[in-house]
């Protein structure tokens, strides 16, 4: 139910680290509530009581401005860091308590309470597999790593700007997945028949498609009033890479109404891939 009252709100996500995991999930509440307008401020790297007391401070004064509490979304670790912002004129959302403290009880086991564990450069090597994975993604994009797609873990192909480049520099940062992407120029539409390059890799390719309408829009930013961002020259691009897959049997998503992150994810459930 939306407050007809209140129409803008002040948000703060504070955390001892980057904040990443704060803003996530902050957002993704955030989001449920359409009609109000939401003023968001990040405060990363609270990790000494001056900083905290500085960070209490500008809650306060939001607060006092906006003349009612800013909401504050918070992954503080240290107990009495939480517990100084949490005193502060402010709705306090703690993510860690929230969580751990249940987990520490259903584990039977006591949270290491380290700062920074999820997106340190030594868990688990996930940070050397995501850089990695990055470079490889900027290394064979837009074609230009058809000799190492043997070592891809799936091939993004689709129309120039179909979202096929930050797809996957995307789930090569997320997850560490080494992302590939090949674009389907006038010369491999002009029949159904895979590229070359692409057809003794044909179980690791996915395909992406993307209204017209919005693609024109897309290109015409980029170069205006061309025919690559003609409505016709956008029809018929898409109807034609559509045809390819359809009739190579790969799968395929629109990505005219859908995120990156819902992109992402589309593919990797539907590929299985970890």
């Amino acid at each position: 139910m939306v407050n007809q009252n209140n129409k803008n709100r002040v948000v703060f996500f504070i955390s001892d680290r980057t904040g990443i995991t704060a803003e996530a999930l902050g957002v993704s509440l955030l989001s449920q509530f359409e009609g109000l307008n939401f003023t968001k401020i990040h405060l990363s790297f609270i990790d000494t009581v001056d900083k905290v007391h500085d960070a209490v401070k500008k809650v306060n004064s939001a607060s006092l401005e906006a003349g009612e509490p800013a909401l504050v979304f918070s992954t503080q670790i240290n107990s009495e860091f939480r517990v100084m912002i949490s005193e502060s004129n402010c709705v306090f959302f703690d993510f860690f308590e929230t969580f751990i403290s249940k987990m520490e009880r259903s584990l039977d086991l006591k949270s290491s309470h380290t700062a920074g564990k999820s997106h340190g450069v030594n868990h688990n090597n996930n940070y050397s597999n995501r850089m990695n994975s990055i470079n490889f993604a900027l290394g064979s994009d837009d074609g230009l790593g058809s000799k190492t797609y043997e070592n891809a873990d799936l091939i993004l192909i689709g129309v120039s700007r179909s979202g096929k480049t930050p797809s996957c520099l995307f789930m090569a940062l997320q997850y560490g997945i080494n992302a590939a992407n090949y674009p389907l120029i006038e010369q491999d539409l002009e029949n159904t028949k895979l590229p070359e390059s692409l057809q003794q890799y044909k179980h690791k390719l996915f395909g992406l498609t993307i209204n017209p309408i919005r693609l024109q829009k897309i290109r015409d930013e980029r170069r205006s009033n061309s025919n690559y961002a003609s409505l016709k020259q956008c029809q018929n691009e898409v109807k034609r890479a559509e045809d390819l897959y359809h009739t190579n049997n790969i799968s395929f998503i629109d990505t005219t109404q859908i995120s990156i992150e819902e992109i992402s994810a589309k593919i990797i459930n539907k590929l299985s891939l970890r």
